[in-house]
């Protein structure tokens, strides 16, 4: 998502780069619909003194499909969706998410919607991400901030039934997201918010 304050350091950290052409569904093309009920979007953050984590929905997504390999598509994310799942109590939740909602973080009143529209997908066959078949590059666009990502994902489609799933870290800084960032602010001790945070995402799309 699109989500939140961040993990420390990872080898999961996908690189960001300049937004690049996205590819069209051409005339012709199988189109599935994101299933909204069995699509799944789930983050996680740290921060010095602890991590939070929790879901965001999807608010719509399709993809083009030629000769059973996926070939164009995008989805889009509710920023106004943020659940927070680790704190039971309701005053505390509801704090943490609407500091994620504010200015601090996502201005989700002025950016309620975030997306991912795909430029290239490629087959990959890497033994140190034996759970990964797909390298999949495309444009990230969070707080109306575009950058090119390229991540791993497992896609397959079998019969009307298309599944893909991905697991990968954002650096938030790389879309503005300065709030408690140790590279921006200095001296902050225990108050740092890592910048890295990590998406694991589901996705199920039919006819």
């Amino acid at each position: 998502a699109i989500i939140i304050a961040g993990c420390g350091k990872s080898d999961k950290v996908v690189p960001t780069g300049e937004k690049k052409e996205t590819a069209s569904i051409q005339e012709g093309s199988k189109i599935f619909k994101l299933d909204m009920t069995s699509s799944t979007v789930a983050w996680h953050g740290k921060k010095v003194t602890g991590e939070h984590n929790g879901t965001i929905a999807f608010k719509s997504g399709e993809f083009g499909v030629d000769n059973e390999k996926i070939t164009a598509g995008k989805f889009e994310i509710d920023m106004n969706s943020i659940v927070n799942l680790d704190l039971a109590d309701e005053a505390t939740n509801k704090k943490l998410v609407d500091h994620l909602k504010s200015d601090d973080f996502f201005m989700v009143s002025t950016f309620p919607t975030s997306k991912f529209e795909i430029t290239k997908v490629e087959p990959m066959n890497d033994a140190t991400k034996p759970d990964f078949n797909h390298t999949v590059t495309g444009n990230l666009t969070i707080r109306d901030v575009t950058k090119s990502i390229s991540f791993p994902a497992n896609l397959k489609i079998e019969g009307d039934v298309l599944k893909a799933n991905a697991d990968f870290d954002i650096d938030r800084t790389d879309f503005g997201l300065k709030y408690g960032s140790g590279k921006f602010f200095k001296d902050i001790g225990d108050k740092m918010i890592y910048d890295n945070f990590n998406l694991k995402i589901n996705i199920t799309a039919k006819p």
